[in-house]
């Protein structure tokens, strides 16, 4: 019976971890050690309660919910206002060829400026394209809240990329 769940288990995060770091990713606006942490964190909930998470409908969503308040658990005790500096390393991410290297790091940048709820909430809601309520559900917040914050964080990220997004998008 134990092997049975421990097998579910590591099923289970060698198809999610991959999916889970992109998130972490953009959550930690490109800081892939804190990134790394935050999964790793996430898994070791999950397996720690795997027993009963197994049996829900949805572990990958519940996945994403510890992944997104670990995070911001994270940015809470955070005493130092260190910023990742350098380049997103293309290596590390699947689909980095896919897009245009310049684009990712600005886009990175402007979220790594952002609130931690802020950012939290755009990752949920176009990144991982989940609806207010889900977005809700995973922060623990109304989805009035969702909306506001999503709106208000959308005009902050377009405040400041301002003309060198449609720079970049040009090209």
């Amino acid at each position: 019976m134990r092997q049975g769940r421990r097998d579910g288990f590591r099923e289970f995060a060698a198809g999610r971890s991959g999916p889970l770091y992109r998130s972490a990713c953009l959550l930690a606006s490109g800081d892939v050690h804190l990134a790394e942490d935050l999964v790793q964190e996430t898994l070791g909930r999950m397996y720690l309660l795997w027993g009963r998470i197994s049996r829900i409908d949805n572990p990958a969503a519940y996945a994403q919910t510890v992944l997104v308040r670990s995070f911001l658990t994270h940015q809470r005790r955070r005493s130092a206002g260190e910023r990742p500096v350098g380049e997103f390393p293309e290596s590390r991410a699947p689909e980095a060829g896919a897009a245009d290297p310049e684009l990712r790091v600005t886009l990175l940048q402007a979220l790594g400026q952002l609130a931690p709820k802020d950012r939290a909430v755009l990752v949920l809601r176009y990144w991982e394209d989940r609806s207010i309520e889900e977005t809700a559900e995973a922060m623990n917040v109304s989805s009035a809240a969702v909306r506001t914050r999503s709106t208000r964080a959308l005009t902050r990220l377009r405040g400041q990329l301002g003309d060198s997004l449609s720079e970049l998008v040009a090209r």
